[in-house]
Order: C-alpha cells, then structure tokens, then sequence
C-alpha cells in the first residue's frame, strides 16, 4: 500500500471544482483554517485505488497566479512556497471547457511551476451547445499534460481521472517537458539570480519569486535583500514583465485554441443565457424583476410554513397540556413542562421558515441569478463605497452574518473591505426569522391587500429591506470616517443559467436544519432550563413573603372562578419577585419607554447569546409563570394575553414594531463579534460595531414607538 499523495485542487471560480472535490471525497472531508490566515482550508481523503488514497486539498478558486485577495494568496503559497507543509505532489486543476480560453491562462501558468499535472475539463455539454467541439488528444499534445474529460454533477470520467492519477503517482508521467512560454527570456539574468538564491521549482517560479518578493512570508531577510539587490542591478520593471508574459501567453493561447478547438457554428444564434440577461439585466426591468423575485422569496415564507408551523406549535402546546394533566405537581414535572418542552418548542416551531428560506435563497444561486444580483448592484454599491461583490456577504448575511462575514475574504480593497464587515450585521440574518414571526404573527393583522398581497409578508420583507437600506446609508457614512485609500475594481464572472441541482436544494435544507436545531437548539436550552430556575427560585425571604400573602387566601375560598383568578396572581407575583423577576424589573426603567416590559428586557440580555433565544426565553418565562390549566396554551396567546400592572396590553402595534426594529438593528450576537474580531485582528471594530449598532438600534426603537403608541 502506498503512503497517501498530496493532491491540490485548483481552477477558475465557478469552474465545477467543488463539484468534483465532493465527489471525490465523498464524506470524508473536514474544514479548518489555513495556518496564520483566517481562509476556509477544505481539505478531504480519496481512495483513488485498491493500493492508492489521496489527501485533497481545495484552494480558493482564482483566475490567474497573480493574487490580489488573502483567498488567491493561500492558493499561491500552496504552489509556490517549497516549504509549505500542503505542498502537493501534483496538481488537479479544473477548466471550464465553455471558457476554455479563460481558463487556460491559469492552467499554462501552472503548468510552468514544473510540478506534475492533470486538466479536469468540465462543461463539456455546455461547450458543446455553445457549438463548441474540444479536441481531447489534440489539446493534450498541445499543453503537453494529461486532460480528462469529467462532469462531478453527473459522476462521469472519474474512473478516467483516478486512472491518470495512480499514473503519475506511479511516476509513468512526471512534470511538464516543456514550457508553455519561453520564461527565463522575461528576465534571463533575473531568474538565474534568483535560483541561486531560492529553491524554486521552475524558471517560472523563480520569475513569480523575483515579482513578489516583498510580500512573500516564506523568504528569510537575507533572501529578500539578495532579491532586491539582483532586481536593482537589472533593472527589474514586475509590470513590464507581467505585462509582457501575459501577452506572450495569450498569444500561445491561440496557437492551442486553433490547434485543438472547433467551432461548428460561429454564427449561432444568441445563446439563451445571453437572451435571459438581456431581460434579468436590463436598466429598468432588471430592477423591477429583482425586487419582484425578492418580494416572492419573503411572501413563500409565510405562503409556504404556515401549515407546518401551525401543527408543530399546536402539537407541543397538546402535549404540554397532556403532560400537565397526568405529571403531579412537582419540580421536575415543572422543569419538564415548562423548562424543556416550551423550549423545544420553541426551536421546532421556526424550523418550516429556516428550510424555505434556506432552499430558495440555493435555488437563486444554483441557478446562476444570485450573482446576477452582484452586477446589478454594483453602480448602487459603489455610491456608498462599496462594490458589487459586497453585495455576495450582504445577502449570504440574510443567512448568518458569520459566514457572511468570511465571505469579504474576496473583496480585495481593504476599506470595501471592512466597511462591509462592519455594516453585514444590519442585514436580517435567519436567527432575527423566529422574532420577527412571533411578533408580526401577534400584531399584524393577517389580512390581504388587493386581494393577493399577505400583509404580514409584505411586513417581513419591509424589515428585510430596511436592514439593507441601513446597511447602505451606514456604509456611506463609514465612507467618509475610515481613511484608507486604495483602488477598486469589480470584476466578476457571470455563469450560465443552469436548472436548479434539487438534491442540492434539499440537502441544504435538511442541513441547515439540522445546524439550527443543534447548534442554536442547544444554546436555547440550556437558556431556557437557566431561565426555568431562575424563574421558578428567588430570595427565601420574597418567596415567603409571596406565599405567606396567597396561600390562607387560596386555602379560605370556595369559589373556584375566584380560586383561578387568585391562582393567576399568585403564579404572576411568584415569578415577579424570582430572580429572573429581580433582574428584569431592575433593567425595566431603561427599556420601558421602548414598549418594552422586564420579561422582554430579560429575553434581550439571554439572545446575546443567539437571537434566537429571545423565543425560548419568552416562552419559558410565559410557561412558568402560569397554572396548570394553561399548558396547552400556544406561546403567541400567551404573550397576547401578557399585560402591564394596570392591565394595558404588553404586546400593541407601537411596541410589537419597536421590539423588531430593535432586534433588527441591535448586535445581538456573541458569534458574529467573535469573528469580526477574528477577521480585523483587533478589539476596535467589534467595539465600535457594537456600539453603533445598540445605539442605532434604542434611538430607532424609540422614535417608532413615541410615534405609534
């Protein structure tokens, strides 16, 4: 048995190298980070044969070996840097064969480094309908390296692929013969020089070495002042040479392109994904119709869980209601009822919304418009100092801001950069979903407008949309307050339309799912058996106090209406004076001219956890702090029913639209300051975002409900 060779996975973005790192994988994969820098490292085991497993790694896909993002750069290390601890033993790279020409700039700059080699084509189908034919053995005769055909979505040429990989792992093929272009003629004194000084794989590294010599990690001090020294006597000019190999490379291009290309049709009619774009990016429709589809993404919200989430929250309040009726009264039967069955349900209830929501936002981008939705804000973006490719974290933050924020990885000015770190927060990710439903459920009347239009949909994308209108007027003043200045450039490739990937879909689904369930559900539990203590114990000497007042009275009356009624206030001031009670009403001043009562002010300070707790915490202390008569109630009629002392309604209009502008501004988050933190390598901007966000969010609050009230 062979020891396992190390495999690096590179290609163009969109290129189907993810695709086929799944497939080769399978389950066998992990996440991590690369050492130093905060970019995802995907890494997988193949068994490639009976004798024969691979370590796969997945570097970020980029366009050319010149990096301009911290993404590009770990891919460029990988292949450059000899001394780095993922060096591969050969390189799989990925081609889109309907841009062939694009791709095989990156592919010849490889193929230069020296290091074995084997080009994935993938699109085949699509190149074909492009009217498109790609000589196989033609293409291989030119580049000088192995090329499969192989389609990942449909697990075709594999076998082919694994085959060519155990080849060269029993060393029947090695690195390239010859280069693509005439490298060492860039710069002849240059790449001698600099080979001397460092062990670089090819001429063509040496030359890459002598480019970036200044930003390489990897070179000792004495190597960088031997490199600048030989560039000073040669007069080194980088942006000629780039510019220079660039164009000797294309022109090499075309020579491989004629050689081993055919097209069949060159005057074909449009291509559909041209007509689409057309209509999908046009300067007016473009617009009406993104709107349109995000007005239908929040309607399906509503359309679509409301059944589910209506039988779920029905059966969990029957089943706090059975369990009350055949469970005596004791701690553990309260614990049970009130502590984990209501916290349970308040995790369940909200699972329907995170799996529509989840599954149409993958449709969009299996489809090919979510990036669609990138070029038609770019001009929009780039007025509040950002780019279109702010508008990718933006909309992933609609998901969770955590992986949103990762995702600026790839935006390559660094004031674009971390002003979009700073703002994604504002966007209404999928944990602000279950607040949100509660409260536009208890007051939004659910009503139509011109006989289609659910008003409690419309509300929801209203706070979808404001989050993203704050998150832009925001940027535009941190456009103005963060001082660096660098250049920026939007580039992005547009994939063709493709019918949705439905076992993708679903996956996605029941992942996120689970990933709610798990990760949010236990937070929420463990809040919600904390609250249920918390709620249920107070200080010896005001529990006494409390029962001394209510148990002779209770014990004396005979009738049962009056009974009940003086059970109710019982529980009510049990629970005021518990020490969840002392801590809400000690915060209550300060949040009361928001609308805001001690239950909520309690809920607000256990969903800095996660937002998504505020449920669990409002249902747990709505259930402990009512009579057994009431468990099967549903948690939306309880918090209906919740009044102040003088028995006005908590839950109005006034307030129910102050408590979602607060949460729809507020950073209430651990996770997502962690990772600002982790991204800006600094305590300053989590500060900062902070307290921008929770003053935003209390001015915001109050203004709304001093208006409505």
């Amino acid at each position: 048995m062979q020891a396992p060779i190390n495999i690096a996975l590179v290609g163009n973005p969109n290129s189907g190298k993810s695709s086929l790192f799944n497939v080769l994988t399978g389950l066998n994969q992990k996440v991590s980070n690369f050492p130093g820098v905060t970019v995802d490292k995907k890494t997988g085991s193949a068994k490639i044969s009976a004798d024969l497993t691979a370590n796969i790694i997945d570097l970020p896909g980029t366009y050319s070996l010149y990096p301009k993002s911290a993404d590009e750069f770990v891919t460029y290390d990988v292949l450059i840097n000899p001394s780095n601890e993922d060096k591969p033993d050969m390189i799989l790279i990925i081609a889109d064969a309907s841009n062939l020409k694009r791709n095989l700039l990156f592919c010849s700059q490889i193929i230069d480094l020296k290091l074995p080699v084997i080009i994935g084509l993938t699109m085949m189908d699509l190149a074909k309908s492009k009217g498109v034919e790609i000589d196989i053995n033609g293409l291989e005769r030119e580049l000088g390296v192995p090329v499969v055909s192989i389609n990942p979505r449909k697990n075709k040429g594999i076998p082919a692929l694994k085959k060519n990989i155990e080849l060269i792992a029993e060393q029947k093929f090695g690195a390239p013969a010859r280069d693509f272009i005439e490298n060492e003629q860039l710069a002849p004194e240059v790449v001698k020089e600099v080979k001397k000084l460092f062990p670089a794989s090819s001429e063509y590294a040496a030359l890459h070495v002598a480019v970036n010599a200044e930003e390489l990690p990897f070179l000792s001090a004495t190597q960088k002042n031997g490199i600048r020294t030989v560039l000073q006597a040669n007069n080194f000019n980088k942006t000629k040479v780039q510019a220079e190999e660039i164009m000797q490379r294309y022109a090499r291009i075309k020579q491989v392109m004629k050689a081993a290309v055919v097209e069949t049709d060159p005057l074909q009619k449009q291509l559909q994904t041209e007509r689409i774009d057309n209509i999908l990016l046009h300067r007016f429709w473009g617009y009406a119709i993104l709107l349109v589809v995000m007005f239908l993404l929040f309607q399906s919200i509503f359309w679509l869980a409301s059944y589910p989430m209506d039988l779920i929250e029905a059966g969990f309040g029957a089943v706090g209601g059975w369990l009350g009726g055949i469970m005596p009264e004791a701690w553990y039967s309260d614990l049970l009822i009130n502590g984990i069955v209501a916290g349970l349900g308040g995790i369940a209830v909200f699972v329907p919304q995170i799996m529509i929501l989840f599954g149409l936002i993958t449709i969009l981008e299996d489809s090919g418009y979510m990036a669609r939705i990138s070029f038609l804000t770019d001009r929009l973006m780039r007025q509040v100092g950002l780019n279109g490719k702010s508008v990718m974290p933006l909309i992933s933050g609609v998901a969770c801001a955590v992986p949103a924020i990762m995702a600026t990885r790839n935006i390559e000015n660094r004031k674009e950069r971390l002003i979009t770190i700073l703002v994604t927060p504002l966007m209404s990710c999928s944990a602000r979903l279950p607040i949100y439903t509660v409260m536009i459920a208890l007051v939004i009347p659910s009503k139509s407008i011109l006989g289609f239009l659910n008003l409690q949909g419309l509300v929801m994308m209203g706070l979808y949309l404001l989050g993203f209108f704050m998150a832009l007027a925001i940027a535009a003043v941190l456009k103005w307050i963060v001082r660096i200045k660098e250049k920026s450039y939007f580039i992005m490739e547009l994939p063709d339309y493709r019918a949705p990937r439905w076992k993708n879909v679903g996956t996605t689904m029941v992942e996120k799912a689970k990933i709610f369930i798990t990760d949010a559900g236990k937070v929420i539990m463990v809040i919600s058996v904390i609250l249920w203590f918390l709620a249920s114990y107070g200080p010896n000497e005001r529990m006494q106090a409390v029962h001394a007042k209510y148990e002779p009275i209770i014990e004396q009356t005979t009738d049962e209406t009056q009974k009940e009624t003086l059970d109710r206030e019982y529980q009510s001031e049990k629970l005021a004076n518990s020490y969840a009670g002392i801590l809400g009403h000690s915060i209550e001043p300060v949040i009361k001219p928001l609308g805001f009562d001690w239950k909520i002010g309690i809920a607000l300070i256990t969903s800095f956890a996660a937002r998504e707790v505020f449920v669990g915490t409002m249902a747990t202390l709505y259930s402990v702090g009512e009579t057994p008569e009431d468990n099967d109630a549903t948690l939306r009629e309880k918090m209906a029913a919740a009044t102040w002392p003088d028995d006005r309604p908590v839950y109005t209009l006034a307030s129910g639209l102050s408590l979602m502008l607060f949460y729809a501004f507020a950073m209430q988050c651990m996770s997502t300051l962690a990772i600002v933190k982790r991204e800006t390598k600094s305590w300053k901007m989590p500060a900062f975002q902070f307290a921008y966000m929770t003053v935003l969010a209390y001015i915001s609050s109050l203004i709304i409900f001093q208006i409505f009230k």
